[in-house]
């Protein structure tokens, strides 16, 4: 028999639900057909990752956002000259 595979969105739903304690395990079993062991996985997952979110660490720091954002400035200003470049040969050749 195949694992079920769930999407990390569905994942996170069934989290969420689970850390609101709206309902108990057992329903949200029910409800979104996931075995209560992996709800529980999930939450607990879940619970350990949120701190992440908000801390430096789950991100990029600045230093290295600058970084990138100049490496992609750069990549994009290369691609313009050779777009440029080739439109004016396309025009020399007649090819336009």
């Amino acid at each position: 028999m195949a694992r079920k595979q769930f999407s990390s969105e569905f994942k996170a739903k069934v989290a969420l639900e689970a850390l609101k304690g709206e309902k108990t395990i057992a329903q949200l079993s029910l409800e979104y057909g996931v075995h209560a062991t992996q709800i529980n996985s999930w939450k607990q997952h879940a619970r350990e990752k949120l701190p992440e979110l908000f801390g430096r660490t789950g991100g990029m720091d600045a230093t290295r956002w600058e970084a990138e954002q100049d490496r992609l400035y750069r990549q994009i200003g290369r691609l313009q000259v050779e777009v440029d470049w080739l439109r004016k040969k396309s025009k020399a050749l007649g090819l336009t």
